[in-house]
């Protein structure tokens, strides 16, 4: 049996700011935004590429806004996420050589923090 994790909770406190940050700063793709009701609203969003995405919105989430700490995206280049970010306005941190990767570091408006790895030239994938 897979288990596979596809949703991931971001807690903010501005829906529409934090929905302008990740799709128009990040590259996140815009799935989804819907007012339930007056007291939920859900927005799906998703990095490009990725089988997981994150959602955000009014009444989705107990967690405290900027609390949501250690997510991380993979990518093939650091260097290029990091002037992609920068470029688009983030301020992004990096590039971190480490030896089980190169890390480029950033928050949202709120302060929940990313990791972007580009991972190991050594790394081998788990088989599926």
């Amino acid at each position: 049996m897979d288990w596979k994790i596809e949703l991931v909770s971001i807690p903010v406190t501005d829906v529409d700011r934090a929905k302008t940050f990740y799709v128009d700063q990040v590259g996140f793709h815009a799935d989804f935004d819907e007012r339930v009701s007056d007291t939920l609203r859900f927005v799906q969003l998703t990095p490009p590429g990725s089988a997981c995405s994150i959602y955000l919105g009014e009444g989705v989430s107990e967690m405290q806004p900027g609390s949501q700490k250690g997510l991380q995206m993979v990518v093939a280049s650091a260097d290029d996420a990091l002037a992609a970010l920068t470029a688009n306005g983030v301020q992004a941190r990096g590039v971190v050589d480490l030896e089980w990767g190169r890390f480029v570091y950033f928050e949202d408006p709120d302060g929940n923090a990313w990791s972007v790895q580009e991972l190991p030239a050594s790394y081998t994938a788990p088989p599926e």
